[in-house]
């Protein structure tokens, strides 16, 4: 499936010739305005139309893996890698129940 979206993706890009306005920090900056549409969703209320967070959610998804792909990152090991670094931060047995940072966990 992540094949698939990366092609439809570079597809879409390509047919628009929008590549050349995707730098690393143009994609960034991107990110960031989406993630903040995405919060928009929830500013007012708990519990916002699923198919707007949906939408909201989808163009933070594109513009990381367009980033991504920018920089010849591999999402699912990116992300497994940083699984690992946190499950090492956040052992089982002092973090489970708790939302305290790493550093503030009780022996």
């Amino acid at each position: 499936m992540v094949d698939e979206v990366d092609a439809a993706l570079r597809e879409f890009v390509t047919e628009r010739e929008w590549d050349q306005f995707h730098s690393p920090e143009n994609l960034a900056k991107s990110i960031v305005i989406e993630a903040a549409e995405l919060l928009e969703c929830f500013q007012w209320q708990p519990d916002p139309p699923r198919e707007t967070v949906a939408g909201e959610l989808a163009d933070v998804l594109t513009y990381c893996r367009l980033l991504a792909a920018k920089l010849d990152l591999d999402v699912d090991q990116i992300v497994l890698e940083k699984l690992n670094t946190t499950r090492t931060k956040y052992p089982v047995e002092k973090a489970r129940g708790t939302s305290a940072k790493y550093d503030q966990l009780q022996d």
